[in-house]
């Protein structure tokens, strides 16, 4: 008996198969498959030969691949008993739920009395596939690893683009080639992590940003998790995403994996990125209020530090609302005895000595400056030399001889009692003062990892998000160090780096592009001197940077010299009057020919309009710059471009390309196939160009 199910997005299919009941296997995934397709003429068309020195049958490379059925690769299962002892389950098919667009199956194991529920889900507008797997159990079980719904890679691919990094170094892409066993990558840190972002992109041969097909893959969770990208000896691939190893610490009846994405793209990896940015924006990310524009941020971290003072911190916020921001967030050092980062966290009570009369008279000057106040919180840490720790040292998670990072150490959230009191603190400090923001940050990694501590802090956030619907949370955590789709269910905005050096910056929201959109990616215009590279930057070069994401500003105003007020004022009323577009636009890669020059097309959801940002990251290393080819217009119409920036050329342009003088009306096709000619410039500066659709 052979069984088919086929779930279906605009721009690509999902078919699943099965024989004699056993557990499915994807037998087509790629772009959509016609209506009429016969679905068991495509799962025998799947099957593969086999030859000597194999078994008799290929064992299926299932939705879980099973040991029990002498699968030669990574199981999607490993389950014991309550004494340790190995289950290898065999399931066999019971039930299915299918509707459009929509897809479980159940099956269950008689020995081992387990029932694994596989459930897909694809998006009919954002073409994004989202899948995760449940296991249950009549009597507790230890969980070794449950993979989300294993899917295939593609036989086309010659390798995976892997996103590692460091702090202040995110979102960098890896590059690893198909070979024959198993690559791992296990993030036991406990959080997302910046060198481990769940993600992975497997694209066909002489795929590129703009052309070419790609798969691409994300696991939305929060609490460091597995992938396992392997060639079985036979040539099939596949990709397991799960929870980090050794992550469930509990027996259980249930486990859950988290929501698998996955899209194909026939349109190069932009076609990936756009749907992951589509999908994030407009399904996951809840809006206090979707219809108010994006505001201007203004952080005084790095002002001011721990320095809070009241006159200062009014000065600072008069100075940044004359530059245009619409928000201050008062950052860390206003709680408990903060003089540094060595005491008070978990304290969530105000600093009398530096609010004598409460944060009222700071937020009372903020609003009549026009801005709104959000505060900074690090709810999941606490110092050893705090009143929290002192009388409840049994809160702390982990041994006391565990190494410390940053002077801290973590709350067990996975304690109701832990979670009331920090929901007590920080509701009362939202119900006492007209807040709309809180820049939740996470400064350190786990002792252990440990998926109850995740659970724990996502009840906490649902818990406030459902008593303060208007607040808007910022996922912080030492920058980069938790940012997925799972943290941003529940949060609106993302700290892509701790480094605000403009450089670093602008190959950070390149990459991160093949999965975040603009309305969460935090960007500010940092200090003159950037505090984490010690390097110098143009306040040109440093406000368009900050311009390609939600812009902010993170440096002491009062550094700025006149002029330099005059590009943030222009730069921030550029924003201002383009956000409302390039917010709902996509982020689309460009291939510069140049490797020197890190480009970007924003192109509005209507195709009417779009801006290109193209970023001179290096000398070149020929004399000219060479054309930049724009992607995704209509090669019929004319467009009317024109660089916004033109006067930021420099002594050494000496020629005349004809955008330095003034607009051009020019088709699409040439903009696509030819490209633009931008004029030559310095490294560490960028051009800004607009296009209208005549």
């Amino acid at each position: 008996m052979i069984q088919t199910w086929r779930v279906d997005g605009p721009g690509q299919t999902l078919v699943l198969g099965s024989r004699d009941g056993r557990l499915a296997e994807v037998v087509y995934w790629g772009p959509r498959l016609p209506e009429r397709e016969d679905l068991e003429t495509v799962f025998k068309a799947h099957r593969s030969d086999v030859t000597g020195g194999m078994l008799d049958e290929n064992p299926e490379l299932s939705i879980c691949p099973e040991a029990s059925r002498s699968f030669p690769g990574q199981p999607g299962l490993v389950v014991s008993d309550g004494n340790g002892a190995p289950l290898t389950p065999s399931f066999q098919y019971e039930a299915e739920v299918a509707g459009p667009g929509r897809l479980t199956l159940t099956y269950a194991d008689a020995d081992t009395s387990l029932v694994y529920h596989a459930h897909f889900a694809m998006d009919e507008e954002t073409n994004v596939l989202t899948a995760w797997s449940v296991l249950e159990a009549d009597r507790p079980v230890r969980l070794h690893w449950l993979a989300a719904p294993v899917l295939p890679a593609p036989q086309a691919s010659n390798e995976t683009i892997e996103i590692s990094g460091r702090w202040c170094g995110e979102f960098q892409l890896s590059r690893h080639p198909w070979s024959t066993g198993a690559r791992l990558r296990d993030n036991r840190t406990g959080r997302t992590d910046h060198a481990h972002f769940p993600g992975v992109i497997l694209p066909c041969r002489s795929a590129t940003n703009t052309a070419g097909e790609a798969y691409a893959l994300h696991y939305g969770w929060s609490g460091g998790h597995r992938m396992v990208t392997e060639e079985l000896p036979d040539g099939r691939r596949q990709v397991q995403f799960g929870h980090a190893g050794g992550s469930e610490t509990m027996s259980g009846t249930r486990f859950e994996s988290a929501r698998l994405y996955a899209c194909y793209s026939d349109s190069g990896l932009n076609g990936c990125a756009v749907d992951f940015q589509r999908h994030l924006r407009d399904r996951i990310v809840t809006w206090p209020d979707a219809a108010r524009p994006r505001p201007v941020h203004y952080n005084c971290w790095e002002a001011v530090y721990f320095e809070h003072d009241l006159t200062t911190l009014k000065d600072i916020a008069s100075r940044a609302a004359a530059i245009g921001a619409e928000r201050f967030v008062l950052d860390d050092g206003w709680f408990g005895r903060r003089g540094d980062d060595t005491s008070s966290l978990g304290d969530w009570t105000l600093d009398e000595r530096k609010f004598p009369d409460g944060l009222g008279p700071l937020i009372d000057h903020v609003k009549a400056c026009g801005m709104t106040f959000g505060l900074w919180f690090e709810p999941e840490m606490v110092n050893e030399d705090s009143d929290l720790c002192r009388a409840h040292p049994d809160w702390v998670l982990g041994p006391p001889d565990q190494i410390r990072g940053r002077q801290q150490l973590c709350l067990d959230m996975a304690n109701p009692e832990v979670r009331a009191y920090l929901y007590d603190h920080i509701a009362d400090l939202l119900a006492g003062n007209d807040i709309d923001y809180i820049k939740w940050d996470h400064n350190r990694v786990l002792p252990t990892p440990d998926a109850a501590q995740t659970r724990g802090t996502y009840d906490l956030l649902d818990r406030l998000r459902a008593d303060f619907p208007a607040v808007e949370i910022e996922s912080c955590s030492s920058g980069g160090g938790r940012i997925d789709f799972g943290i941003l269910e529940r949060t609106q905005r993302v700290w892509l780096s701790d480094s605000n050096d403009a450089l670093e910056r602008l190959r950070i929201q390149h990459n991160a592009a093949l999965f975040l959109p603009l309305a969460v990616t935090g960007s500010h215009v940092g200090p003159r001197e950037c505090h984490t590279s010690g390097r110098v930057f143009d306040i040109r070069f440093r406000a368009w940077v900050a311009a390609q994401r939600h812009l902010g500003f993170e440096m002491d105003p009062r550094e700025l010299t006149d002029a330099e007020t005059e590009v943030l004022k222009q730069v921030t009323a550029w924003w201002k009057a383009n956000r409302d577009w390039m917010t709902a636009a996509d982020i689309l890669r460009l291939d510069s020919a140049d490797p020197a020059v890190i480009a970007e097309q924003q192109l509005a959801r209507d195709g009417a309009r779009f801006v290109v940002f193209a970023g001179q990251a290096d000398t070149s290393a020929q004399i000219a710059p060479r054309p930049l080819r724009l992607t995704r217009l209509d090669p019929e119409a004319r467009y009317r471009i024109h660089l916004v920036n033109r006067k930021d050329a420099v002594r050494l342009s000496r020629g005349a390309p004809a955008l330095k003088s003034g607009p051009l009306e020019i088709s699409g096709q040439y903009l696509m196939r030819h490209g633009i000619t931008l004029p030559w410039s310095f490294p560490g500066r960028i051009w800004v160009v607009e296009g209208t659709r005549l």
